[in-house]
């Protein structure tokens, strides 16, 4: 029988056979206050984005911790032959980027949340940090606008060391020497002072500045640095109503 929020039994054991010994291979873990991940019912998961390696590291991360991640999935990876079935399978949500479909995105997020009790992983940025220092940039607000409709809380889990691995735009990995990947786990982001509100422009750009400075406080506790006063604007738009955050 396939687990609430799970893929079936099948897809699990593939997923995992793929990525678990690529991530050991590929970096050192420094995995910190995984004790704060729920370990059962709705979640919004909210992280930085850094690589196109992280969402495998951060899976895998979650994986061990009794969590499957529901991840939001460029929409074209579901019409490749092949990868668009395991895509699928792995109970991946496409993603519409620049379009008016863009909603379904969301509607989507939100029937996994309320019928499948399901972890799903956003990246609130909706792309990689343009930040020259690799610092989290200002949010999109699809993140803000799901966990005030669904009131499921928001975890925040910043991570540090795929971007030395596999630099944003780059194909070929620097595998040498073997790196470290560190990943640490915040308390429920507090949205209470929403409660009640419309979900109007300036309610959904606070609440996704307040989820997004709590990703950045636990990345510079990682990186043991102050982070920027004013986060970075992503010269390419915006924060908007992305269904990547």
């Amino acid at each position: 029988m396939r687990r609430p929020g799970w893929p079936t039994g099948f897809w699990v054991a593939l997923a995992v056979v793929i990525v678990k010994p690529i991530s050991w291979l590929l970096v050192k873990k420094d995995w910190r206050s995984a004790d704060r991940l729920p370990r059962k019912g709705a979640m919004i998961l909210a992280t930085n984005h850094l690589s196109w390696l992280d969402p495998i590291l951060v899976a895998h991360f979650l994986y061990n911790n009794g969590r499957w991640p529901v991840i939001l999935a460029k929409a074209a990876l579901f019409s490749v032959p092949g990868l668009g079935r395991a895509v699928r399978s792995l109970m991946a949500i496409p993603v519409y980027r620049g379009s008016a479909d863009a909603i379904r995105s969301l509607e989507a997020a939100g029937k996994r949340i309320s019928e499948e009790q399901a972890c799903v992983m956003f990246y609130p940025e909706g792309t990689c940090t343009r930040d020259p220092d690799f610092w989290p940039m200002e949010g999109k607000t699809g993140v803000a606008r799901l966990a005030l409709q669904t009131g499921v809380p928001v975890i925040p889990v910043a991570h540090w060391g795929a971007q030395e691995i596999l630099p944003y735009g780059e194909k070929r990995p620097r595998l040498l020497p073997r790196k470290t990947f560190r990943v640490l786990v915040g308390p429920p982001v507090d949205l209470s002072k929403y409660d009640g509100l419309p979900l109007q422009a300036d309610v959904l750009r606070e609440a996704t500045a307040d989820i997004m400075a709590a990703i950045t406080a636990l990345l510079a506790e990682l990186r043991e640095e102050k982070p920027p006063a004013v986060p970075f604007r992503n010269p390419a738009g915006g924060p908007g109503k992305s269904t990547d955050g």
